[in-house]
């Protein structure tokens, strides 16, 4: 038995558990979607799979209550899929194991712990199957795919949901109320270019950075992180330069949302220069922990000999593709003026994969303004195109505009102060949330984003603070009751 499925509330604990034990990547929900299919029928709710791979379900209003306002409840269903580069943890088959730490935080052990964003579709759950709950009408929204690019919200009919409010489960810190987000939209460059031989006389080593903290691309762009792509390209530049190196093959990062805490290029030199590289890679190693000190206390960066490939990129693409890396922007763009404090335009340079014939490049540019959001996806593309990369984008979705005279923000925050004895604080974030998206399509909606303290998402320290799930739950019933 897991030792978080005791914890308190209970309702949501157990449901969350269940979850760790159920695959649920992105672009691989079948399972998850079933178990979810399959608690609904158990619980006595309906529930359908709609023709975007959202779970929805509904549950009448309480006896008397019929006539109140109805509630959406909204969460996504999958999970970013990060490990440790030690750990053997396959996402599409194996659970995930959960931990208590010594501060009171939930973890799991080498990966993503998929509390992003499994506690809110574990307290849909809970609120789906308490029969002792009183309030109106009420429907599960739990959709697919977000991580990647919001597939279940893109394409969420119109006409499904009946509700009049919407309270999005996917926020991040307790007493924060979120009532706007940034837009984003997917960037992929591509290259196809032919190898050439290596020279006979050459060896190669292989050159890898880890342990850097990488982190959510939106949420915590503006912590001065670290971006393994960033700091690879530095040391690639100066050892083609000043070593006779050539590169053979690069792989940075994993997931487009996620900021890269991990590359590993090939290189081929002549031998006689192999240990002017090491020594190279020492100087960087140096140089990195001196920049990033306090904020990188990790860092592992260095040389293995390897096995010569027989092929490498054509010298002229190499320094095409060196130079656009280096140059293309990555971070923030700028703070929103009237709120120096918040992230309004930024850019995560994401992966990098070279090798075989093909370059491929992805980014994720976030703004909370359509015409940024615009210019640094120009700004992107006029840099990669320069390198002779194919540009095209996809999955744009736009900022949700905050409205702070919403009557449900008011009604939280009243129910907060009143269970807290603090005020709770209106928030704008800089992470995309789907509210935007269903806010296009069910423009009636009074919409705020909620839910308990979580640290570090998209990355294997990714945990939840069980201290804040037995408040959160509580506002969630009285709000219920109340609206």
């Amino acid at each position: 038995m897991s030792e978080i499925k005791n914890l308190t509330p209970e309702c949501i604990w157990k449901n969350f558990d269940a979850l760790t034990q159920v695959p649920r990547p992105s672009g691989h929900l079948e399972k998850v979607q079933q178990f979810l299919l399959d608690f609904a029928a158990r619980v006595g709710v309906e529930a359908f799979k709609d023709p975007a791979n959202n779970i929805v379900m509904r549950k009448p209003a309480s006896p008397g209550m019929e006539d109140r306002k109805g509630i959406i409840l909204q969460a996504h269903m999958d999970m970013v899929p990060q490990k440790s580069p030690e750990s053997t943890h396959n996402f599409e088959t194996d659970p995930i194991q959960t931990y208590i730490d010594e501060e009171g935080w939930v973890r799991a052990k080498g990966t993503t712990l998929g509390a992003d964003n499994g506690l809110g579709v574990a307290t849909i759950m809970a609120v789906m199957e308490d029969k002792t709950l009183k309030h109106g009408p009420i429907e599960g929204l739990i959709t697919a795919d977000e991580e990647t690019g919001m597939f279940g919200a893109n394409d969420l009919p119109e006409g499904e949901l009946h509700g009049d409010i919407l309270l999005n489960l996917d926020s991040e810190t307790w007493g924060k109320f979120v009532i706007g987000s940034a837009g984003g939209i997917n960037v992929t460059a591509t290259l196809g270019y032919k190898e050439v031989e290596t020279d006979s006389d050459d060896v190669a080593v292989k050159v890898t950075l880890k342990g850097l903290r990488g982190g959510h691309s939106g949420l915590e762009i503006n912590e001065g992180r670290a971006n393994a792509n960033k700091l690879m390209v530095r040391f690639v530049r100066e050892a083609i330069a000043d070593c006779e190196a050539r590169l053979a093959s690069w792989h940075g990062g994993n997931m487009r949302n996620a900021i890269p805490f991990q590359a590993v290029v090939v290189l081929t030199l002549p031998k006689d220069n192999v240990e002017a590289l090491k020594e190279l890679v020492a100087e960087w190693k140096a140089d990195f922990e001196d920049e990033y000190k306090g904020i990188e206390n990790g860092i592992e960066f260095f040389a293995e000999d390897v096995e010569t490939p027989k092929m490498e990129l054509p010298e002229e693409i190499q320094d095409n593709l060196v130079d656009a890396i280096y140059a293309v922007h990555d971070g923030v763009v700028r703070m929103i003026p009237a709120y120096p404090h918040l992230v309004e335009t930024s850019s995560n340079l994401a992966i990098i994969d070279i090798e075989g014939g093909n370059a491929l490049i992805k980014l994720l540019p976030r703004s909370a303004r359509e015409d940024m959001k615009d210019y640094v996806v120009n700004m992107i593309a006029s840099c990669l195109n320069m390198a002779g990369m194919k540009v095209e984008t996809a999955g744009s979705y736009g900022g949700w505009d905050p409205n702070p005279d919403s009557p449900i923000l008011h009604h939280l925050l009243r129910i907060y102060k009143e269970q807290n004895g603090e005020d709770g604080i209106i928030q704008i974030d800089h992470a995309g949330l789907e509210c935007s998206i269903i806010l296009g399509k069910y423009p009636h909606l009074d919409v705020v984003s909620l839910g308990p303290t979580m640290k570090s998402p998209h990355t294997t320290g990714e945990r939840a603070l069980i201290a804040t799930v037995e408040p959160f739950w509580n506002l969630l019933k009285q709000a219920l009751e109340e609206i």
